[in-house]
């Protein structure tokens, strides 16, 4: 856990105002996210407790194992299954054939891919999970004003709740269509060896294919889930860090002994003069008055001097960047490959599926069934392009930041460390798709722009196909 620097040198679950402004810190920010990785079949080696004797440890992650297994099984042979189905469409030349059949090969293909990389990378993202956990800072460091980071662990566990809700909910409502029309035909139409249709067999085959959609809505969901909540609480450590670096000199006077009037006249300026209060200055997080007759109740003895509270403050603040640097670099480093497949999935995918959609038949259960996919998966882009251009947008305002604050009184004691940090914070933190592109707005247009090339170049193929057959 963070040190209690950032607590004034006491207790680090003390309140820095009333507990509505206040709320303590959680003990498991990814709580929700690590259950559903399990319920999903992506965590092929969940954290057990010791008091289990070892036998039941090792019979439940074998069972959490060959469910992982069934998992990557059933979505990589539905892939091989669209893939003959593909191919047998191409000798008809018709092309809503082809493209509705290769639309779900892509889907059902980067499900396996995806669901193969989680379980992969489970154990690293497993103690990033940790690290980040133990070592975020709650707090900004003891001030006249503070931030809390509890609002973006609510709105992390908020956003996953409901982007995984809507992803089940988009392919469960494909998967029962035929149950809920009274048909009796099966939710994917893809090729099999055997008539799939036939009464012993059918309910088997339905079975697998509904699941089939309820591992696709997980594997989407899941992927996307987790960067936005490792971004949102990137973005609030960064609020973390402006809101210490602002209170600097503030955190100073108020551990070497300042008169409370002297503090509340400090408060005052920071929290209401517009040169210290910038529009838009926090992405996340809001900031509130410090309540400093507790605070001054609770200052260590004996109270350090000012010059040395100030430096060892800012060594605080050096530190937190660089936690916050080594949790991005992380981050890129684990959605580096996957962002790149992801990125080149949702163009093939959204190019197929709105020339399906605008050339296709237009029954009205089958249309909304591609608007659903249609929607979520340009939601999805929009996820990632657009929380990774916060990230690199936010990451360098720490230098603004570092100049809000009133260090300079304080200078001559921390020329070494002023050097550290302005060299760090002239780092911008970015996510990158294999280091090919940068996960940011431009990337959104980029996609955007080649899927639909791609539509006009099947538009123009149909054309021609109408022409030569008349």
């Amino acid at each position: 856990m963070a040190g209690l620097q950032f607590h004034g040198g006491i207790d680090a679950n003390i309140n820095y105002a009333e507990r509505d402004q206040d709320v303590p810190r959680v003990p498991q920010l990814f709580g929700l996210q690590l259950k559903l990785q399990l319920l999903t079949g992506l965590l092929p080696t969940p954290e057990l407790s010791h008091c289990l004797p070892q036998w039941v440890q090792v019979g439940l992650i074998g069972i959490t194992r060959l469910y992982c297994l069934l998992v990557i099984l059933i979505s990589f042979h539905l892939g091989l299954l669209f893939s003959k189905t593909t191919l047998d469409a191409l000798p008809t030349g018709d092309l809503e054939d082809i493209t509705d059949a290769l639309t779900m090969t892509v889907i059902y293909f980067f499900t396996a891919y995806a669901s193969i990389y989680w379980c992969v990378r489970s154990r690293r993202l497993q103690l990033y999970l940790n690290y980040i956990n133990q070592e975020y800072r709650h707090h900004s460091l003891v001030g006249v004003s503070f931030v809390n980071c509890y609002t973006t662990y609510r709105w992390a566990r908020s956003f996953s709740a409901l982007w995984m809700g809507a992803c089940l909910a988009g392919v469960i409502f494909w998967g029962i269509t035929p149950l809920v029309l009274g048909h009796h035909a099966l939710p994917l139409h893809c090729w099999y060896p055997f008539d799939a249709l036939a009464d012993h067999i059918y309910p088997l085959v339905y079975a697998i294919q509904l699941y089939g959609q309820i591992i696709v809505g997980a594997a989407f969901g899941y992927g996307g889930l987790m960067f936005v909540t490792f971004s949102l609480l990137l973005l609030a450590q960064f609020d973390v860090l402006y809101c210490s670096l602002k209170n600097l000199d503030a955190h100073a006077r108020l551990l070497s002994g300042e008169t409370l009037q002297q503090l509340h006249a400090l408060q005052c300026h920071l929290l209401l003069d517009d040169a210290t209060c910038e529009l838009g200055q926090y992405a996340m997080l809001r900031e509130h008055a410090t309540d400093l007759q507790k605070m001054t109740r609770q200052r260590m003895q004996p109270a350090p001097s000012l010059k040395r509270a100030a430096h060892d403050g800012l060594v605080e603040c050096v530190r937190l960047h660089r936690f916050i640097l080594n949790c991005a670099a992380e981050l890129e480093q684990i959605f580096s490959p996957y962002c790149l497949c992801k990125s080149l999935q949702i163009t093939v995918q959204l190019c197929l599926l709105v020339f399906v959609g605008v050339s296709g038949s237009r029954e009205v259960v089958r249309v909304i069934n591609q608007l659903q996919y249609l929607g979520l998966t340009l939601f999805e882009l929009l996820m990632f392009t657009y929380c990774g251009e916060l990230l690199r947008r936010h990451s360098v305002r720490v230098g603004d930041a570092f100049w809000r604050g009133a260090w300079w009184q304080h200078a001559p004691q921390m020329g070494k460390d002023m050097i550290i940090f302005l060299a760090n914070s002239r780092r911008a933190v970015q996510v990158t798709a294999g280091k090919f592109y940068v996960m940011d707005v431009n990337r959104l247009r980029s996609v955007i722009t080649q899927a639909f090339s791609f539509l006009t170049l099947l538009q123009k193929l149909a054309a021609k196909k109408a022409v030569a057959e008349s």
